[in-house]
């Protein structure tokens, strides 16, 4: 890109890619069982953490003095694009999203990263920094500095501090029967970028879908009282849908049919173009799921690892497609037509 610095390809100095590269979520599960209290546990009872790690929420939050509430969070991956800009950008989106996902404003951040001084300039670092920047600023979130590694793998991402209001909280544990679902950004970021790592081709609508915001809808969703969302992140669509129903104690219904992809999304899957995330995305979830007549290809791109995606709300919001619904508690948690 005009502008840039001229860049080699970073995708190749990653094992995985973007949110692809998360650990299984059910092998975190079984990492941090017992390591996690209730959320209302924290030191000081007059400051409980209303948002805490029992349910794989997407941040932290944390009741203060006067009505304020503190939110937590922290996300950062290896390259995922091979532009040292772009892979800044989404980074940065990816990481604030965390914020909104929980109905917060992020309002300081720190930057996270690990380079390798050895085999990447210090110039690829510095656009990478510029792009982290460059999307923060534009939600009105400075970035304070941050802490630097020598890593035999690049990555980065931020640290962010945002505030809430306690009483006006997305959250997982919040999804009620007869709620529809929406779904703010199209999916087949996970497959379209596996195969700009293997190919080199480059896929701007999913740049362009990856670094942009979340702010918005979380407004939008906020604003119509809604109470239960997530971010579509490393878990795809279906993990974290599978969270948000487990942890509601609801069962979730998907029209297949109504789920909005990427341009080149099916190609890629129907190519070999699958991350290995989105395989074991699938894995974690088909116990739990009654996938009807859906095949293989569709079941994958429903379970593909997505980075900075979109958020999946409890209700509607203005120009996102109603995907689903939310019913009582049936023998499977996710019932995919």
């Amino acid at each position: 890109m005009i502008g840039h610095v001229a860049s080699p390809r970073l995708t190749q100095y990653a094992h995985g890619g973007g949110c692809a590269c998360k650990i299984p979520p059910g092998e975190l599960e079984r990492v941090l069982a017992g390591l996690t209290g209730p959320a209302g546990g924290a030191a000081d009872p007059a400051r409980p953490l209303l948002i805490g790690a029992e349910d794989g929420d997407d941040a932290a939050v944390l009741r203060l003095d006067g009505g304020t509430a503190i939110v937590s969070t922290a996300d950062f991956f290896t390259p995922v694009v091979d532009d040292a800009y772009d892979w800044g950008r989404i980074a940065a989106a990816n990481a604030l999203s965390d914020v909104y996902a929980v109905g917060g404003t992020p309002v300081m951040a720190l930057n996270l990263l690990g380079w390798p001084r050895d085999a990447l300039p210090a110039e690829l670092a510095r656009e990478v920094l510029r792009g982290g920047r460059d999307v923060a600023a534009a939600a009105g979130c400075p970035i304070a500095g941050g802490h630097s590694v020598d890593d035999p793998e690049p990555k980065y991402g931020l640290a962010v501090t945002g505030v809430a209001d306690p009483a006006r909280l997305l959250r997982l544990d919040a999804g009620r029967p007869g709620v529809p679902l929406s779904l703010t950004k199209p999916l087949g970021l996970g497959v379209l970028n596996a195969r700009h790592k293997a190919t080199g081709e480059v896929f701007p609508e999913a740049v362009e879908t990856m670094t942009a915001l979340n702010a918005e809808a979380a407004r939008q969703a906020l604003e119509r009282g809604v109470t239960a969302a997530t971010d579509v992140t490393g878990f795809g669509f279906l993990g974290h849908l599978y969270k948000l129903a487990r942890a509601s104690g609801v069962t979730a219904v998907v029209d297949a049919a109504a789920v909005p992809y990427l341009a080149g999304a099916r190609e890629a899957v129907r190519d070999g173009f699958v991350p290995g995330g989105s395989r074991r995305n699938l894995a974690w979830v088909a116990p739990h799921a009654d996938f009807g007549r859906i095949g293989e290809q569709e079941r994958l791109l429903l379970a593909d690892a997505q980075t900075s995606g979109g958020l999946l709300v409890a209700g509607e919001v203005p120009g996102a497609p109603v995907v689903g619904e939310l019913t009582g508690r049936g023998r499977h948690t996710l019932i995919v037509r």
